[in-house]
């Protein structure tokens, strides 16, 4: 197996790592939420709500950070094996949900740009653990999670091409040559 098909099946695996993680995060903090908002969904705190979206936030990002370097290589095969793959084998929302992800990786890349611009222009006395720092990063967290959710809900999609395009190479793959000539010779 060459170092593409490994680093291409690492990169599917840190792909289902997060798509793991994410949905664990997610269902707690379902259940976070259901069991501190009131009937209408309105938090009984809003402070410490709003810490525990902060909390959901960062983890989400964290959890993504693995993935993030072999996102838009994952993207590309799947753009490639897609327009390899018969047609009636394509589902109709693959195209759709490849645009999502990628948009949602432009801004994601965007954010990071802008996270450590603002880093940077911190005062120097702007720590981890101090309120302008902390502050500043809660936001950039904040502002990346509904991207990170858009790679939670679609990402999926790169997995079942993969899969689809995995399962047409196999069927359409050449005899070997030594069962080609013992074929050709069984015929004569």
């Amino acid at each position: 197996m060459s170092t593409d098909h490994h680093a291409h099946r690492d990169f599917l695996r840190h792909l289902d790592d997060y798509l793991s993680d994410s949905k664990k995060i997610l269902d707690a903090w379902d259940a976070y939420s259901d069991e501190h908002t009131d009937v209408d969904g309105w938090p009984h705190d809003d402070h410490a709500y709003g810490m525990r979206a902060s909390q959901r936030d960062a983890d989400t990002l964290t959890a993504f950070e693995p993935l993030r370097y072999g996102a838009r290589h994952l993207l590309a095969t799947a753009e490639t094996q897609l327009v390899q793959l018969r047609e009636n084998t394509v589902q109709s929302r693959w195209v759709h949900q490849l645009g999502v992800l990628r948009d949602a990786l432009d801004r994601l890349d965007e954010l990071h740009e802008q996270w450590l611009e603002t880093r940077d222009a911190l005062p120097a006395t702007a720590k981890p653990g101090t309120a302008d720092f902390d502050d500043a990063l809660a936001e950039h967290h904040a502002e990346s999670w509904s991207y990170l959710d858009d790679w939670a809900t679609h990402g999926k999609a790169l997995r079942e091409i993969n899969s689809a395009a995995r399962k047409a190479r196999s069927s359409l793959a050449p005899l070997p040559v030594p069962a080609l000539v013992r074929r050709i010779a069984a015929r004569k």
